[in-house]
Parts: structure tokens; sequence; C-alpha cells
């Protein structure tokens, strides 16, 4: 069963500590925000973006490898990614001393292929993302590297609950917080560690329509695989759920909505026109939510959303939003 304590993300925080970075939060309440918000007694957003690696994946992703064998610190590990996730891998293996091979599709952003070789990861290039995962499995197979998954898990789910903690605790005054959905490791781990410290508290999920996997899964009462992805959010676009962290948020979390991609695209410049952040599409997307689907019941309420990550070159933001 998948569960989660109060005393199990204490220690996750505590492995963490001065690693990983407590992001900040900032208050939307200044006049470049009314004219896009909801009427909202406050709103606060937490700038994950800034942390380790540029995304939240970089707590899951050091908790993990930190917490392998030495036999399976000596063999290395291996992730099939083509988004945060792989340049997190890299940076937290080359933090705690252990190899790193990446396999990454052709077609992801240059900035995160040239940032995992930075980080001193080993680049495999591959035709899509099924290919990455083949070679990764190969990989793991035959050099004996541990697979480092990018969204299921415990460690996953614990490193996300870390943010959470760090939310509540900061902003106890929080009570609607709106979190974006991939597979499932952010919203997991965030929903646990918010009702475990306060009950009362509204949990809301946000997917693309064309990447919406927990949404479907939640209305179904089980993971559910989707047989096409269509999103400019990369980062969001897991064709599944699975069992650990559909569990997770299955128990914590009140609701998924859904955005279009256009909506993506409007809080993105928003992001940019009010506090000139370059948010990818999946950073974007609790905005995306708040400005959207949840603007009437955000009414009146203390809100907090997070900005999850920003690892997006200029040339691919700039394509993503001429669309």
């Amino acid at each position: 069963m998948a569960e989660l304590t109060t005393a199990d993300i204490s220690e996750a925080r505590a492995a963490i500590n001065g690693t990983l970075i407590e992001t900040p939060t900032l208050s939307m309440q200044s006049d470049r925000w009314r004219a896009i918000l909801p009427d909202l007694a406050s709103g606060t957003i937490k700038l994950e973006l800034f942390q380790q690696a540029g995304s939240f994946k970089a707590r899951g992703a050091y908790l993990g490898i930190s917490r392998l064998s030495e036999a399976e610190k000596t063999n290395g590990v291996v992730a099939a990614s083509g988004g945060n996730h792989a340049m997190a891998v890299a940076w937290a293996a080359q933090k705690l001393g252990v190899s790193a091979k990446i396999t990454i599709p052709k077609a992801a952003d240059p900035l995160r292929i040239e940032g995992c070789r930075t980080s001193g990861a080993e680049v495999v290039l591959c035709e899509d993302i099924v290919e990455a995962f083949a070679v990764m499995e190969d990989s793991a197979a035959h050099e004996g590297r541990v697979m480092m998954h990018p969204f299921e898990g415990r460690h996953m789910t614990l490193g996300s609950a870390t943010c959470g903690a760090e939310f509540v605790a900061a902003h106890p005054e929080v009570d609607l917080f709106v979190v974006p959905v991939g597979g499932g490791g952010l919203i997991s781990g965030m929903a646990a560690a918010i009702k475990l410290a306060k009950p009362d508290a509204t949990v809301i999920g946000v997917e693309p329509f064309g990447a919406d996997s927990m949404y479907r899964s939640l209305k179904a009462g089980a993971p559910v695989r989707l047989e096409t992805i269509s999103t400019i959010a990369d980062s969001l676009a897991s064709p599944l759920a699975m069992p650990y962290s559909f569990e997770v948020a299955q128990r914590y979390v009140d609701e998924i909505v859904r955005v279009e991609d256009d909506a993506l695209r409007a809080a993105m410049r928003s992001y940019q026109d009010i506090l000139r952040l370059t948010a990818e599409p999946a950073c974007a997307a609790a905005l995306a939510a708040l400005c959207g689907p949840l603007r009437t019941r955000a009414e009146g309420r203390h809100v907090g959303i997070i900005a999850c990550g920003s690892n997006v070159s200029l040339a691919r933001y700039h394509a993503l939003l001429d669309g």
C-alpha cells in the first residue's frame, strides 16, 4: 500500500536539506495580476522553477539515487526522458558521484540535452521516447544500471512531498492548492504533504486535455493508459498513470481539471508580461487553471499555485507560443 506519513516526509526533508533549495514563494497581489486573476483573498506562487536542475524533479531524483546501495551506486543509473527528469537525474548523479546514462529523443529541447551533458551524464540520442525507453531497459539489463523512472516510485512522491510541506509551512493560510499533473509524481507527493498537514485544504490537479491520464484514471478508479497524446506541454505528456503515484493521488487529491493548449500559452505570456519569467507550458499549467476552469471557485479563497519548472530554450519557447 502506498502510505506516507509526516515522519517519512520529515525524514526526506532532512535528507535533502542543504543540497536542494527551499524554493521561494511570491505574492500575487501586485496590480499587474488584477487584470487576469479572479478576486482572491490571497494568491501565492511557489517558484519551484528555481530548484536545482530547474525543476521539482531534482528532489525525487536526489532522494532516489542517495538511497541506492553501494553496489547499485557503483553500477550507476539510467533514465529515459525528454524533459526535466533527464536533467534532474544527471544533476543528482553528478552530485552524488554516481555514473548516469540518459537516453533522450533527438527532438528534445537542445537546452535539456546540453544540460545533461554539462552535468557529466552520458547522453544517448534516440529516434523517439519509445526507443529511449528500450535503450534504457537494455542498459539496465546488460550494464546493471538502476532505472530511474520519471515519476513512479516512493522516492519521487516523497521528493514532491518535501515541496508540499515547504509550501504549507511557509503559507498556512492557503486553503486551495493548484498543482500541474504529468505522470503523477508531483501531485501525489504535494497532495499527501498538504493533506497530512492541513486536512481541510483543497488540492486540485491540472492536466492538458490532450494528456489527461490522471483525470481519466481517477474517473475509472484505476490507472489508465492513453492511446494518443497531443499537447504542447511535453513535461505533462505522460501516456499513463501508474499504481504507486495513482494510489497516493486517489487518496489525497480532490479533483483534476483540464486546460487547452491555448490556455497554457496565455499563462506563459502572463508569466512573461508580469514577472518576466520564461515559463515552459507545464510551469504555466496551474496559472492557466486558476484563470480558467477554477476561476469562480477560487474567488475569496487563499490560493497557492506551483510554477514547477522552466527548462526551455528561447527558440523552443517562442515556437510554442507561435503555435
